[in-house]
């Protein structure tokens, strides 16, 4: 249960990307959850968790697919294996960007980071911000474009030069 806690956010990042939808990543890893739990005793002790916990996942994904049919996009198999495991080698890295991110956010003044969190932690409000803040929300957006920007090239500065 521990291994699955620690790498909740890492499944569900994973999820994301090959299902695209928050709601329906969840459900999956719901659905995925207990699979494992079922299944835990396949797991060998000490090999890499998230990438036995990404294979049930995945094809718990495919099954999800299939069953809801949501997707206008069809993609066959061996894409959606391909999409999956490429995923799963950025999974590894996830740890040092968001270190690097982090040390990023560190830099960016405290109107910028309520900014930042009021967009992505809070999931929007923007236009509540920028009639709070007797701005457009247009501006807000703006400095939101600018503000990705710079923390995107810090970001890519920080792993390149190995500070982190």
């Amino acid at each position: 249960m521990a291994l699955l806690t620690a790498s909740h956010d890492k499944l569900l990042g994973y999820l994301m990307s090959v299902l695209g939808r928050w709601h329906d990543a969840q459900d999956v890893l719901q659905s995925s959850s207990l699979l494992m739990w079922r299944k835990f005793e396949t797991y060998e002790s000490g090999s890499n968790f998230v990438a036995w916990a990404s294979t049930i996942c995945f094809y718990e994904a495919k099954n999800f697919q299939r069953r809801t049919a949501r997707s206008h996009l069809k993609f066959d198999d061996d894409l959606l294996a391909t999409l999956a495991s490429e995923r799963l080698v950025d999974l590894d890295l996830q740890g040092l960007r968001i270190a690097a991110l982090e040390q990023c956010l560190n830099e960016v003044g405290p109107a910028e980071r309520e900014l930042l969190r009021t967009a992505y932690a809070e999931h929007g409000g923007i236009t509540e911000l920028a009639a709070r803040l007797q701005r457009t929300p247009r501006t807000l957006y703006n400095k939101l474009t600018l503000l990705r920007r710079r923390l995107t090239e810090c970001v890519q500065r920080r792993l390149q030069e190995g500070g982190v």
